[in-house]
């Protein structure tokens, strides 16, 4: 499975800044809109929802047969630490993941050496200048009905 992580300080959080082991390079892969809401509307959420879902069974046979799947994870201030909202990491599986490699990629750049640089300066405790330098992030504005059933 391969997982798209749309927040930049997750995915920090994730690789330890690009420094764990087998995580040196962050690579920012830029989609194209009509993949990303297609693997949105084809996900499941990555863990039963009591709310969500009628019933575990339920859930297992859609996790089971869904190309995607959504899981919310703490978003993350420059210093790492869990906020109290959740960010969206949408996990691919067979087809979607076929699709991202094949016909969603736009662009992929490598974002190793501004992580190294936004994390020196976190460092330094000159969040400033290190908050000026995250990429620009907003909520994502997707149609009325899409999150509906990947809200936990």
């Amino acid at each position: 499975m391969t997982w798209i992580k749309p927040s930049f300080l997750w995915m920090m959080y994730r690789c330890g800044w690009a420094t764990k082991e087998g995580q040196e390079t962050v690579l920012a892969v830029e989609i194209d809109r009509e993949g990303f809401e297609w693997a949105l509307r084809n996900a499941c959420l990555s863990s039963y929802e009591p709310g969500v879902h009628p019933d575990r069974a339920t859930w297992q046979r859609e996790l089971k047969h869904s190309p995607t799947r959504v899981q919310w994870d703490p978003e993350r201030d420059l210093r790492l630490q869990p906020l109290p909202y959740r960010s969206l990491q949408l996990g691919l599986a067979g087809e979607a993941a076929r699709r991202y490699a094949d016909e969603w990629t736009v662009a992929i750049r490598d974002v190793t050496p501004l992580a190294h640089e936004i994390h020196a300066l976190v460092r330094d405790d000159d969040l400033d200048s290190a908050r000026g330098l995250l990429p620009r992030e907003e909520p994502y504005p997707a149609a009325e009905g899409l999150l509906s059933s990947l809200q936990p």
